[in-house]
């Protein structure tokens, strides 16, 4: 059965490493033959949340800007794909911003099941992806129905495409066949 697969990528650099695994994903999706569609954030406007929880009664942001699109894009999908290069051992501000408005998804219909997280960094330590996954696995414990499925984590990365040839490509590509 094909599944409806929203991925979103967080950094701001293009052809990043993190970018880099959202597409092997992606890829695999679509050798499997799931409906994939990419999101990258580079270049978007998206404001912070002023936490007036209006859309806790209206299921819509008050603030007017391309995270509701994306949102909208996120509640719609069967699997939800997060990439995102680690920043002081969290996740981009991108992500957290983009996570904390997508608050309009908590009282609604949701459909997405399985979250996949996918993470670089330059450190390589295990460690390193812990509050980076921790801040995911809050953000997926408010939605009672899903769970955060993976996490396909790419240490010893800075440079753009320094991730080319690692088997965390190989890894991301698998686990988006397997969907």
């Amino acid at each position: 059965m094909s599944k409806k697969v929203v991925i979103v990528s967080s950094s701001l650099r293009k052809n990043s490493n993190s970018e880099a695994l959202a597409m092997a994903f992606a890829d695999g999706a679509k050798a499997a033959g799931h409906e994939v569609e990419q999101i990258s954030l580079r270049g978007k406007e998206i404001k912070f949340c002023q936490g007036c929880l209006t859309c806790q009664k209206t299921m819509q942001c008050v603030l007017n800007d391309e995270a509701n699109g994306i949102v909208e894009k996120m509640g719609q999908a069967d699997v939800l794909v997060f990439a995102t290069p680690v920043y002081y051992y969290g996740m981009s501000g991108q992500l957290k911003t983009l996570l904390d408005r997508a608050n309009p998804l908590f009282p609604a219909d949701y459909r997405f099941r399985e979250v996949y997280l996918l993470v670089t960094a330059a450190e390589d330590e295990a460690e390193t992806v812990t509050g980076t996954r921790i801040g995911v696995q809050g953000w997926v414990d408010c939605f009672a129905r899903a769970k955060l499925k993976e996490t396909i984590f790419c240490g010893g990365v800075t440079g753009t495409g320094e991730i080319v040839g690692n088997a965390a490509l190989g890894k991301a590509r698998q686990a988006g066949m397997q969907v």
